[in-house]
C-alpha cells in the first residue's frame, strides 16, 4: 500500500512541473551559440559573391561533401564577383555533411557560413544536393530584409563586434 501512495505522489508532483515539450510552430527554442545548421554562401555588402573557389573548404571537409569548379571572371562582371576567380559550380551533398564546421573555419574569405537553419527534409536523394543557387544568400541591395534574415543573429553580432 505504501508503494502505491509513493507512486501516486510522484505522479502528482510531475503533473505540476513545467513541461519540457513546446508547441513547435508557434514557439521556437533559442539556438545554442555553437549550433551548426545549413551551409550558406555569403555575399559582401555590395552584393558580390565572396567565394573565390580556392577549394580549401572542400579539402577541409572530412566527409568529402563539397564539390566545386572554378571559373575566371569576364570583363563586365565586376559587380557579381569580388575576385578574378569565382565558383562556377558549388555543390554540397547534405547526406554526407556531418556539420562539423571545418569548411567554415578553412575559408579565408568568410564565404562559407553554417547558418541557424535546419536542413529541410526531402523524399529524394537529389533533393539533398544543394547547388550554388540554393546556398547563396539574397542580395543585400535588392532585398536587405531577407539578407539580414539569412545572415542570422550570430553572424550579425560577429560583424558588429569586429
Amino acid at each position: 500500500m505504501w508503494n502505491i501512495a509513493k507512486g501516486m505522489l510522484i505522479t502528482l508532483r510531475h503533473l505540476f512541473k513545467r513541461k519540457a515539450t513546446i508547441s513547435y510552430p508557434e514557439q521556437k527554442r533559442p539556438f545554442s551559440p555553437v549550433f551548426r545548421g545549413l551551409q550558406i554562401l555569403n555575399r559582401d555588402e555590395e552584393g558580390r559573391e565572396r567565394c573565390t573557389a580556392c577549394g580549401l573548404c572542400a579539402l577541409a571537409c572530412p566527409a568529402e561533401a563539397i564539390t566545386m569548379e572554378a571559373a575566371e571572371r569576364l570583363p563586365g562582371e565586376e559587380n557579381l564577383y569580388r575576385e578574378e576567380k569565382y565558383a562556377a559550380k558549388y555543390e554540397i551533398n547534405m547526406l554526407r555533411c556531418i556539420f562539423c564546421g571545418l569548411c567554415e573555419e578553412a575559408c579565408p574569405k568568410d564565404a562559407v557560413y553554417l547558418s541557424e537553419t535546419f536542413a529541410p527534409s526531402n523524399y529524394q536523394r537529389k533533393g539533398f544536393i544543394y547547388g550554388k543557387e540554393d546556398l547563396l544568400i539574397p542580395n543585400p541591395k535588392d532585398n536587405p530584409g531577407e539578407y539580414w534574415k539569412a545572415v542570422g543573429n550570430r553572424k550579425g553580432n560577429k560583424e558588429q563586434s569586429n
